[in-house]
């Protein structure tokens, strides 16, 4: 245990920072409750006094454990160490009781799997997909009160006053809890197994209808009695009614399916929560026998935790590049006339370690285009945010999005140079703006978003590097402007600011 601690240090550091997130904050608690299910399941496995004979299935859980975890460590992606650590609390326990007896305790070490974050690029596109629909229903409930509202991306504007669905209102906090609850209700519930699938399907639109109906009643407040009651104290106090009133849902399925079913025991004889004995159970630790299985994967932890663990600190690669602030005014025939600066707010979901943000204009072109460039130092602990997941929140509608190549001509090369990108279409009533962007994954540029990720990986294996930039250009489309103009205003501004951008994103061309 001690090699493991000292082995998966990175994925238990990663773990308490995400612990630290109002989304993650149950976290703590999944172990406890997780040691809890496992010493209550011990009362249904005896006493083995014989010799524990099938030991290798363990060996070979613990090694992908010992191989992932050696992945994490290369890559530093420590979420690999802390999925890591997870397999190797299930092949400790195959190791200890065997393949026989251990294998039964699967269900208190799945229940682990709920204190581990989502990788960041899926939690901000699962984020984002709840707002919109937290939003929609929310504004139908001011609508069926008979309030004038209109839903503008994720701003439910009432006229006076406007409310931002923002990310804390996805009802990403409520649905990892409430999933959470609802595995440990499922296990505890003595009822079909039919009754424990609806149940664990039930978590997910039970937290999704109980937060728009939070954020429904917000807006009716804030209607009736001003924007004050969207702050402070009562936002959180709803929050935690909303938390309540999900586990009341949850309880309440349960039961209406018991009578359904013609169940008629008591609710306490159908919800097995007996406590009884655990410290008895938990004495069994000394039953363990000491075996070559425990000593060679205590040994092999223990040499891989001196060779590559991260507890003298692993010194980041050094990336050489230029702040933003340098990017010159003038690029080309294109001269700066706005350098924006995003608010606090936004800055802070973007997680970018330094941006670029201008509005560019040309005498040769009717129309400016913005240059938005946010660049990553490391990756693991921020993703890169897809415009895909972004423009539709900002209240655009994308549409003919597709990935198309674009040929930029650049000194000294006889061969241009080939950058695809994804060019969208998108419009907001009656305007229109033509979009390219593309992600940079150390010189390597890409449409897709997958694609980036994968070198990511790559190169968190040959280089160490976890640094990659997003490139984003939009230009208005004029009414009744044929779009073929739009899109030369993108290419042209694409072949002057192409050589420029390597020195601020530490890339080669």
């Amino acid at each position: 245990m001690l090699a493991a601690a000292i082995f998966f240090r990175d994925g238990i550091l990663d773990l308490w920072q995400n612990w630290q997130t109002p989304e993650y904050s149950h976290g703590p608690l999944i172990p406890l409750i997780s040691g809890y299910l496992f010493l209550r399941q011990m009362k249904t496995v005896p006493v083995n006094q014989g010799v524990v004979r099938d030991r290798w299935p363990g060996l070979l859980v613990l090694g992908f454990a010992l191989l992932l975890g050696l992945f994490g460590t290369i890559t530093q992606i420590q979420k690999f160490s802390a999925l890591a650590l997870i397999i190797w609390v299930f092949g400790m326990i195959l190791v200890s009781f065997g393949w026989s007896r251990g294998k039964q305790f699967w269900p208190p070490v799945v229940h682990l799997a709920f204190m581990m974050p989502l990788p960041f690029w899926i939690h901000w596109k699962v984020s984002i997909l709840l707002q919109g629909v937290s939003s929609e229903l929310g504004v139908a409930l001011i609508q069926l009160m008979g309030i004038p509202v209109f839903l503008d991306g994720h701003i439910i504007d009432l006229g006076v006053y406007k409310l931002h669905v923002a990310e804390a209102c996805s009802g990403l906090r409520y649905m990892f809890p409430i999933m959470s609850f609802t595995y440990i209700f499922a296990v505890l519930y003595q009822g079909s197994i039919w009754h424990k699938i609806i149940l664990l399907m039930a978590a997910v639109p039970i937290a999704i209808l109980m937060n728009s109906f939070r954020i429904g009643v917000i807006g009716i407040m804030v209607d009736n009695y001003g924007i004050e009651h969207a702050e402070g104290f009562l936002h959180f106090f709803e929050g935690w009614v909303v938390f309540l009133l999900c586990i009341l849902a949850m309880l309440v399925l349960a039961r209406v399916m018991q009578r359904l079913s013609g169940d008629r025991r008591a609710f306490s004889e159908v919800l097995d929560v007996d406590t009884e004995g655990l410290g008895e159970q938990l004495s069994r630790v000394n039953d363990i026998q000491p075996s070559r299985a425990l000593i060679g994967s205590a040994a092999a932890f223990g040499i891989a935790a001196v060779l590559y663990s991260p507890v003298a600190g692993n010194e980041p690669t050094p990336i050489e590049r230029e702040p933003f602030i340098a990017f010159p005014s003038k690029v080309g025939d294109w001269t700066t006339f706005y350098r924006g600066e995003l608010d606090q707010q936004i800055s802070d979901i973007l997680g970018a370690d330094d941006y670029l943000s201008v509005k560019m204009g040309s005498h040769t072109h009717s129309a400016p285009v913005d240059l938005f460039v946010a660049w990553y130092r490391d990756q693991n602990g921020a993703g890169i945010h897809s415009p895909e997941v972004c423009i539709p929140a900002g209240g655009w509608e994308m549409s003919n999005i597709e990935q198309v190549p674009v040929d930029v001509a650049l000194d000294g090369r006889e061969v241009p140079l080939t950058v695809h990108v994804n060019r969208a279409v998108i419009q907001k009533g009656v305007d229109q703006q033509l979009v390219y962007y593309w992600f940079d994954q150390a010189g390597r540029r890409t449409a897709s978003s997958y694609a980036s990720k994968l070198y990511l990986l790559y190169d968190g294996i040959q280089t160490g590097r976890s640094d990659g930039a997003l490139v984003r250009l939009i230009t208005p489309i004029g009414k009744g402007e044929p779009i073929e103009n739009a899109d030369a205003r993108l290419k042209d501004m694409m072949q002057e600011a192409m050589p420029l951008l390597p020195r601020f994103i530490a890339t080669t061309l």
